[in-house]
């Protein structure tokens, strides 16, 4: 216990101090973490059974990454994708699979069946790595964004079948056409249980829970919903993201997808960076040592192929632009290659040499990949001279463009919608307490949310930087200025207007940059007095 304490906080302190050296010279912090784990696992050694926990704790920062997609991704969504995700997925994935199986026949003289395993795992791209990048630099809804998407999620699906043709190959006694029928039912199981279930009670769940008005209890209760969506999928045969992205996208359709989504972000991050450490431990560098040209020659092959390969099945779609961001985005190999890589090594279908070899091609495909999707546009333009296609920029995910961002629905926050809805000003509420959400709405208030402005992915969700303005109108001082600390982060080009109760609260909003702050106090004061006046007259 003591061991494992301290390789904890050993793991924490590198991890820490070497992505505040990376950071200053703007580089991931992807590649930080697994720099760390590769440090670590130079340093300690680790069981099997250690191995394992940590393995099956960094897989849950990919589910809760792919629920919080999913939130973004509603059914109609998905049904406007099925081009993304059916065909260009599809044909990456066959093409890449049996282009990438020939080459193993040739270059490792393997067998049918394992140079079918190795080919199909090295077609698939990093989920947690891709989604992660694209997230932050909020281009998961353009068209490359949603192609990428398309594209791992067709993935995420294939690594089912992937998986089951190893345990077809491996085992004599099982029935192909019984798996099949085993996995189409589990499959229409899965989506009853999730959909028609969860359409009918989570939005009753969770408003049950939030009249508790316990913000730890409902933090419990959604954790409790995307682990047991995870569970059930594994359960049935499936991957814990797939459970989880189908979760957030139930949830997608009720009312309390910014809470939950803000809510969620800081566990989602802490275990994607445990998984990333997980895939630096994973790097033997003595093989690396020992078979670096094989290792390096093999990962320039791969990036350049799958990457042609990728564009080359794209540009029969979509412009020249776009597929090359695509390729760029798609042409590592990722995690669940790795998933792949060590059941066939368990089950004897690729030998040790051969599985470190690839293990650690893989891992540096993964170390490339945020460079080269932090400088995707001007990479684009050094391959390409065509200009930005209107279709290629996208959407911002919301539908809010020059309007009001008003924060609170009390007495003041009630006015103002009223005054903006007269004078038919485009205006939007965010406010944190269902219970004044569920008497707005049935007043007939349609633009307010149950979301919390006190956290940066709730303001820009509601496009905050093309918003006119933003106003807070909140009482309790200490959310007033959790708010106003959050909008000045976005830059000194929001304008703000924040009303205090007295001249304290005003001074410290003030120092904090805020545009205009209107003191309540004075206000009314000058009020009475310009009253007192007329009534001389």
């Amino acid at each position: 216990m003591e061991n494992s304490l301290v390789i904890f906080i050993v793991t924490l302190a590198i991890a820490t101090l070497l992505n505040i050296l990376l950071k200053r010279y703007e580089i991931p912090t992807i590649i930080g973490y697994i720099l760390s784990g590769l440090i670590i696992s130079s340093i300690f050694s680790f069981d099997e059974h250690t191995k394992e926990i940590l393995s099956h704790l960094a897989e849950f920062g990919i589910v809760f990454l792919m629920f919080t997609i999913g939130l973004e991704f509603s059914l109609t969504h998905l049904k406007n994708m099925k081009k993304e995700v059916f065909v260009y997925g599809g044909l990456e994935v066959i093409l890449s699979g049996l282009l990438f199986m020939m080459l193993s026949i040739l270059i490792f003289d393997l067998d049918i069946k394992s140079a079918i395993v190795i080919g199909f795992a090295l077609s698939l791209s990093s989920t947690a790595i891709v989604l992660k990048t694209l997230n932050e630099n909020n281009e998961i809804h353009s068209q490359y964004g949603r192609i990428s998407f398309g594209i791992l999620l067709f993935q995420d699906l294939a690594v089912i079948p992937i998986l089951l043709m190893i345990s077809f190959f491996t085992s004599a006694n099982d029935s192909i056409l019984l798996v099949l029928v085993e996995t189409v039912v589990s499959a229409i199981l899965m989506f009853f249980i999730v959909f028609l279930v969860g359409k009918y009670l989570v939005e009753r769940f969770f408003t049950c829970v939030t009249s508790v008005n316990s913000e730890e209890i409902f933090l419990v209760a959604v954790i409790l919903g995307v682990v047991s969506a995870s569970v059930l999928a594994e359960f049935l045969g499936f991957t814990y993201s797939l459970g989880a992205f189908l979760a957030g996208m139930t949830i997608s359709e009720t009312r309390f997808r910014y809470r939950i989504e803000a809510d969620l972000i800081p566990f989602r991050d802490i275990l994607l960076g445990i998984f990333f450490v997980t895939i630096g431990m994973q790097i033997d560098w003595h093989s690396f040592l020992e078979y670096g040209d094989i290792i390096l020659f093999l990962l320039f092959s791969i990036l350049a192929i799958k990457g042609l390969l990728i564009f080359g099945i794209l540009q029969f779609f979509i412009n020249k632009r776009s597929s090359i961001k695509s390729a760029l985005a798609l042409f590592q190999v990722g995690e669940f290659a790795l998933v792949v890589f060590a059941l066939a090594f368990a089950e004897g279908l690729i030998d040790n040499k051969i599985n470190q070899i690839i293990v650690i091609t893989i891992v540096l495909s993964m170390i490339i990949s945020p460079f080269v999707l932090k400088n995707i546009k001007e990479i684009t333009k050094l391959l390409t001279k065509e200009m930005e296609h209107p279709r290629e920029l996208g959407v911002s995910g919301s539908k809010y463009e020059n309007h009001i961002i008003i924060c609170g629905y009390g007495a003041v926050g009630r006015k103002l919608a009223k005054s903006f809805r007269e004078k038919q000003i485009l205006y939007v509420i965010l406010e944190h307490d269902i219970k004044v959400v569920d008497k707005a709405i049935l007043e007939g208030e349609e633009s307010i949310f149950i979301a919390n402005a006190g956290q940066k992915i709730v303001l820009e969700h509601f496009n905050i930087q093309d918003s006119i303005a933003i106003i807070v109108a909140i009482e309790n001082a200490i959310e007033m200025q959790l708010i106003c600390e959050n909008i000045v982060s976005f830059g000194k080009d929001i304008h703000s207007i924040v009303k205090v109760a007295n001249s304290s609260e005003s001074v410290i909003i003030s120092n904090l940059g805020v545009n205009h702050v209107i003191n309540g106090k004075e206000l009314i004061a000058d009020r009475l007095a310009l009253e007192a006046l007329t009534c001389k007259i």
